[in-house]
């Protein structure tokens, strides 16, 4: 059972529900909300006017998931921290400044503060030991606290489009963690970041159907009147981006990371940066992909978090696990040998066909670094981690005919391996092929 609307809300004609989402400018929590306090899990009243939460709040018993996404707050509302289910905890797009200590549920196991001003994280968070997927992009953070080294859990860090002037140590040895993306502060390394993209004028484009929409952007297919930027191709996708700052960062940092993307057959093709836009937007325009390729997997969910999630019924075959695991482990030594670190290798970001030929996109969360420093071991093995997670994924769909097979231990072994909590003890890409090249 869920609610959508106030009309709803107030009708009385409803009981035991669990969900209710209610967009509609409001400027004080509803308290008719309160009739449901012992059957609410996820309460979403995103894109509202509210500036505070009453301290009842804790007498919702089952509340988990909580979205105040578009509002006003200035202040992380201190009673969050005594609602004792809490998992799940978005105030995108606010005006935070300032969160409490004890403000966070020690339950707390995905945060999403995008775009707000916090300019620092309370210590405490250190006790939100299941915390999993933490969401920071776009906010005035110079440092994390050393306490975050307890949360030992933690697999998904955003922190592009801050103010860190250099990454904790600690922060790259963390156990879990396998996509990380910090972009777009000082402490990022642009020195390689020369290459310039082709420029082509939006008025030589002509848009045709959507393709997909994702946190940064509209993706179309499109018709290229004047092929005067090195390309034959008559259509390309064009991906518009909407201007803000999504939870990877800034559009602007994945532009400039998208001309330094090597050519790999592995690779989705990007061509060149659209200009002259009516609306003064950017873009980016990619070769266009066969119609053949569909993606690996899906997004996670509220329930995985940050693991991929798949159709009912998906499976694979043995050799096509194996081919699309050989073509990202070579798409990602090209990757990290120009010192480019994708920050979200997973199976929604893949596309492949029914022979199993393998693209790899989407580098919203890209973060170039600094092949020099000894730091770049440390940043590939993370990176090495979420590649282990995909083979986990991979096999949990393995077709029933294929389960016998001999080479599944050695795959394993290799997965294994990847995900290993030490992190300078996993293997490099270079090691992963290898090994990958000796397993039929």
């Amino acid at each position: 059972m869920e609610i959508h609307s106030l009309e709803q809300l107030r009708s009385g004609n409803f009981k035991n529900v669990k969900k209710i989402k209610i967009s509609a400018a409001l400027t004080e929590f509803p308290k008719e909300l309160f009739e449901f306090t012992e059957t609410l899990e996820l309460l979403d009243l995103s894109n509202n006017l509210l500036k505070s939460l009453p301290d009842e709040m804790v007498q919702f018993k089952k509340l988990k998931i909580l979205f105040f996404s578009d509002n006003q707050f200035t202040e992380f509302p201190l009673i969050l921290g005594q609602c004792a289910q809490l998992s799940m905890v978005g105030f995108k797009a606010n005006n935070i400044n300032f969160i409490p200590e004890q403000a966070f549920p020690e339950t707390l196991q995905w945060l999403i503060l995008t775009n707000n001003q916090i300019e620092r994280l309370p210590s405490s968070i250190g006790k939100c030991v299941p915390l999993q997927k933490v969401a920071l992009a776009g906010n005035n953070l110079k440092s994390l606290p050393d306490e975050m080294v307890n949360c030992k859990n933690l697999e998904l860090l955003r922190i592009s489009a801050n103010q860190f002037t250099e990454l904790p140590q600690w922060l790259l040895e963390m156990p879990r963690l396998a996509w990380l993306a910090y972009s777009g502060n000082p402490c990022t390394y642009e020195n390689s970041i020369s290459k310039k993209l082709p420029l082509v004028n939006w008025n030589t484009v002509s848009l045709m159907e959507q393709l997909g929409e994702g946190a940064s952007g509209v993706i179309s297919k499109a018709h290229l009147k004047e092929n005067n930027f090195g390309t034959d191709k008559e259509f390309i996708a064009v991906k518009v981006f909407k201007g803000e700052v999504t939870s990877d960062g800034y559009p602007e940092d994945e532009m400039k990371i998208s001309a330094e993307i090597p050519k790999h057959k592995n690779l989705v093709t990007v061509l060149g940066k659209i200009y002259d836009h009516p609306e003064n937007k950017d873009g980016l325009i990619f070769e266009l992909i066969p119609p053949a390729y569909k993606n690996l997997g899906m997004s996670p969910s509220f329930a995985t978090c940050s693991r991929d999630t798949f159709k009912e019924g998906t499976t694979f075959t043995f050799s096509a696990i194996l081919k699309i695991l050989k073509s990202i482990a070579s798409a990602c030594i090209q990757l990290h040998l120009n010192g480019i670190m994708h920050g979200d290798l997973y199976a929604h970001n893949i596309l492949i066909d029914d022979k199993a030929n393998t693209l790899f996109g989407d580098f919203g969360a890209a973060t170039p670094y600094d092949l020099s420093k000894h730091t770049s071991k440390l940043l590939e093995r993370i990176e090495v981690r979420a590649f282990g997670y995909l083979i986990d994924d991979l096999l949990n769909h393995l077709h029933s005919k294929d389960k016998n097979s001999k080479s599944i231990t050695k795959l394993m072994d290799l997965k294994n391996i990847c995900l290993l909590e030490e992190v300078l003890l996993r293997p490099d890409f270079n090691h992963i092929v290898r090994y990958l090249e000796e397993i039929h």
